[in-house]
C-alpha cells in the first residue's frame, strides 16, 4: 500500500481560505482577534518552515549531538512556555520545581518509550527520536500549565482554609492535599479526555499522518496506541511531580503558610 500525497505550494496556499473565514467571522462579530489572528497563522508557517529545514539537515547529519541539543532546546521552550502562561508572577523556587518536572519526566519516559517500547537502534535515530521528543515535552507541557494555574489559584483562593488547619496542627502536606489533588486532576483530565476520543470523535494528527503516508491503519494504529500511554505516562509523572514538590514552596522551614510568588517576574 503506496500512496505518496503531495500538496503543492499552490495547493497548500488555498488551504489559508481557513484563516480568511475565521477573520471574515470575528469581523463580523466584532471581536478584536485580526491581529492575533493574523500573527499566529504568519508564526506558525514561518516556525514550522524553518523547523522543517532544519531537521532535513539534522536527519542528514544523524548526529546524537545535534539530537540531543534540539530535545534540550524544546525543553527550555516548554519550560519558558510555562512561565510565561502563567496567570500570577512565580517564585524562583517553583520555576526550578517547573523545571525539574518537565525535563526529568519527559527524558525518562522518553528513554524508556525508545529503549523498551519502540527499541529504536541506535538510540539517537532522528526519525524516531525528535517527533517522539516532541509530543511528550508538548504534551506535559499542556499539561503543566493547567496544574500551574490550578495550584496557584487553590493557593489564593484557600489561603484561610489552610492557615486555619495549620493552626489546629495539621502538616503542610495534609493542609494543601485538596488544591494539590485538584490540580493534578485539572491537569490530566485533557488527556484522558483525548484519549476517549481517540478513533471514535476523531482520528489522532500521528496516525492520520501515518496513514496518508501509506502505512497499513492497523500498523498505524498500533503507533499511536503506544505514542498516546507514552504521552500519558509522561504527562502524568511531569504533573504528579510539580504538585508534590509545587506545594512546598508555599510553606516555610517551619511549616508557616507563605504565598511563594515574587512581586515581579
Amino acid at each position: 500500500m503506496t500512496n505518496n500525497l503531495q500538496i503543492d505550494l499552490y495547493r497548500l496556499a488555498a488551504a489559508y481560505v481557513f484563516v480568511i473565514i475565521l477573520l471574515f467571522i470575528v469581523r463580523r462579530k466584532g471581536i478584536s482577534r485580526e491581529k492575533e489572528i493574523i500573527l499566529a497563522s504568519f508564526r506558525m508557517t514561518v516556525q514550522l518552515v524553518l523547523v522543517g529545514y532544519l531537521l532535513v539537515y539534522i536527519f542528514e547529519a544523524n548526529n546524537p549531538f545535534y539530537i540531543i541539543l534540539m530535545t534540550l532546546v524544546m525543553e527550555a521552550f516548554a519550560v519558558r512556555n510555562v512561565i510565561k502562561r502563567s496567570k500570577r508572577n512565580l517564585s524562583k523556587e517553583l520555576k526550578k520545581v517547573i523545571t525539574f518536572s518537565i525535563v526529568t519526566s519527559t527524558i525518562l519516559c522518553l528513554i524508556y518509550f525508545l529503549a523498551v517500547v519502540l527499541n529504536i537502534k541506535p538510540w539517537y535515530d532522528p526519525k524516531s527520536f525528535i517527533p517522539i521528543a516532541g509530543m511528550l515535552i508538548g504534551n506535559s507541557m499542556t499539561g503543566i500549565s493547567l496544574g500551574v494555574n490550578k495550584l496557584l489559584d487553590g493557593m489564593y483562593a484557600e489561603r484561610n482554609l489552610i492557615e486555619g488547619a495549620l493552626m489546629l496542627g495539621a502538616r503542610p502536606k495534609d493542609a494543601a492535599k485538596g488544591v494539590v489533588d485538584s490540580a493534578f486532576d485539572s491537569a490530566i483530565i485533557p488527556t484522558i479526555n483525548s484519549m476517549l476520543g481517540m478513533g471514535i470523535v476523531f482520528l489522532p494528527g500521528m496516525m492520520t499522518g501515518q496513514i496518508l503516508s501509506g502505512l497499513s491503519p492497523l500498523i498505524a494504529t498500533k503507533y499511536q496506541i503506544a505514542i498516546m500511554l507514552g504521552i500519558l505516562g509522561s504527562v502524568s509523572l511531569s504533573v504528579i511531580l510539580f504538585v508534590q514538590l509545587g506545594y512546598k514552596t508555599f510553606f516555610n522551614d517551619k511549616d508557616q503558610f507563605v504565598l511563594g510568588l515574587e512581586e515581579e517576574k
